[in-house]
């Protein structure tokens, strides 16, 4: 262990007593309190090899959980998890698929991993889908956009073929033009397809309808497939196709997929059968076991106390898996131990500054989210508060670690009244707040754990950064992240860098703590926006958000 991490942990002292009561706002002071090597401090040890990339249901995972409940423990934070405890247990399978994918009477099975990738969605160490297959567009059934995918198509026990993304990527006039909507999720084509009784669904990837390359889609499902453990639907296989070998099958089949791609974009589209059955085979190592969502309350004074703000980050990453340079372990330093070294920070600094707001903070470190928000959705489905309570979530996933800027982000700043709320945090840090393209493109809200709480009504986002870095021309901000992306994102090479700067990551976190602050003080908590797709959730949980 680091001398600085060792350092931090035997800081037993009530930290709330080293910082006086002064005139400045609690906001001020909270935000003051926080310190950019507590955060460093935090992050390399979460980034650390010994935590072997902190996986759920690994040594390195329960290691990690284990440290963010310490954390808090020191900090005088209250236990907010299971039986009086930090922890909520999220009990998971995790399936490490090896996969044979052919056409029926085929003596070339495609290859996986060049040409496919594929899991088995049942609970069971051998599963097979011998079935035709058929085209069903973008796999979707919209009905405020008019939209009907499987109209008139009868896909019971049926390989569905399905591109990724949504009309909108062809034609801007529908849907949401090129930002992504939800519909555009590998995870709702999936839902979709067992909505449908489809034996399998396998989508077609391209890096423009994905938003990223085909080594994401490798370091993300080749290896162990963790979820909750689910009763078994019609829903047997689900896999990608890489693009070419997907051409190839769509020949096979007396179909031209470019063809059909530019088709699946109009209005009526009708699903279209190949002439070819598919014989998927999945043999898994099934494992069972469980990890954490870690939770800790610091309360509020007063008779909003029950309510809560969240502040939350996930703490897992991909563990060890396939080399990469020589390099097997998947740190995610960046993704995502920095929030998670975010989230103690911030709760350090709640403790420093002994400021308590009118309504509680929960911390968390939520378990699996690469998994596919495995974490978020439990504490969803079993909260330890009422949904109605919880007032608003602000996820921490991937903090600035590139320099101070002159603007700032968050996801979904249009969703609810938590846009104007940030606005004005961020103002008072000097910084103006610019919506990020990219993100909407890339459909990023739809992606991190605010989004298991959006979809139950609590209004949430995750806090950005923004894009105008001081000291550097226009488009560097840009150049940056894509280049993360592109030779680090999900990769082993997102480990700690010496050139990491953490003033940029203060800044995204003194937004943050002002921003709870705010909500934890306002009488009323965050309502959705008229057209926001999340409003009637909101109204349906019981609490106030509504205009």
């Amino acid at each position: 262990m680091r001398p600085s991490v060792l350092l931090l942990c035997l800081a037993a002292a009530p930290l709330a007593a080293q910082t006086s009561p002064s005139s400045t706002s609690s906001a001020t002071r909270v935000a003051r309190a926080l310190d950019p090597r507590v955060l460093r401090a935090h992050l390399e040890f979460l980034a650390d090899d010994a935590l072997e990339g902190r996986a759920p249901g690994t040594r390195g995972g329960a290691t990690a959980a284990k440290y963010i409940a310490t954390q808090f423990e020191r900090l005088g934070l209250e236990p907010a998890g299971d039986s009086g405890s930090y922890f909520q247990r999220v009990p998971i399978i995790a399936l490490t698929p090896e996969p044979t994918l052919a056409v029926a009477g085929s003596q070339a099975p495609l290859a996986w991993k060049t040409e496919y990738v594929m899991w088995s969605m049942r609970n069971d160490s051998l599963v097979d889908a011998h079935a035709d297959a058929v085209f069903v567009g973008y796999g979707i059934v919209a009905p405020e956009q008019g939209w009907n995918d499987y109209a008139a198509a009868d896909v019971k026990g049926k390989i569905v073929i399905a591109l990724v993304n949504d009309p909108g990527l062809q034609d801007s006039t529908i849907f949401r033009g090129k930002i992504l909507t939800y519909y555009g999720r590998w995870t709702y084509k999936i839902e979709e397809a067992r909505r449908q009784g489809a034996a399998g669904i396998l989508m077609v990837h391209t890096t423009e309808s994905a938003t990223y390359p085909w080594t994401t889609v490798l370091s993300g499902w080749v290896g162990p497939q963790v979820r909750l453990e689910t009763p078994p639907s019609s829903l047997v296989v689900a896999g990608w196709l890489q693009q070419d070998a997907a051409a190839r099958l769509f020949q096979q089949g007396g179909q031209d997929l470019a063809t059909l791609t530019a088709a699946a974009a109009r209005s009526g589209f009708k699903a279209v059968p190949l002439t070819l059955r598919l014989d998927a085979t999945v043999r898994s190592a099934i494992r069972r076991s469980e990890t954490d969502n870690v939770i800790g309350r610091w309360p509020g004074r007063g008779p909003l106390a029950h309510e809560a703000v969240l502040i939350g980050g996930h703490y897992d990453h991909f563990g060890i898996g396939a080399p990469v340079n020589g390099d097997s372990i998947y740190n995610g330093a960046e993704d995502n131990a920095s929030g998670t070294a975010g989230v103690l920070a911030a709760a350090e600094a709640f403790s420093r500054s002994g400021v308590h707001t009118a309504r509680s903070i929960l911390f968390i470190g939520f378990a699996a989210e690469e998994s596919g928000l495995i974490g978020s959705q439990e504490l969803a489905a079993h909260p330890p508060v009422p949904l109605r309570d919880m007032a608003a979530i602000l996820n921490l996933d991937v903090l600035n670690l590139y320099g101070r800027t002159r603007d700032f982000s968050a996801l979904g700043l249009d969703q609810s009244s938590l846009g104007a709320t940030i606005t004005r945090a961020a103002a008072a840090e000097g910084l103006k707040v610019t919506p990020n393209p990219e993100a909407l493109l890339r459909g990023a809200y739809f992606r991190s754990d605010h989004f298991s709480l959006a979809r139950v009504g609590v209004p949430g986002t995750s806090l950005e950064s923004g894009s105008d870095f001081i000291g550097h021309p226009a488009g560097w901000g840009k150049q940056q992240k894509d280049l993360y992306v592109e030779k680090r994102y999900h990769q082993p090479s997102d480990q700690m860098q010496s050139w990491f700067s953490y003033d940029g990551a203060i800044q995204q976190l003194r937004v943050t703590v002002r921003t709870a602050v705010a909500v934890g003080d306002a009488p009323h908590q965050p309502a959705w926006n008229p057209n926001s797709e999340f409003r009637e959730a909101g109204q349906a949980r019981g609490g106030v958000n509504s205009r």
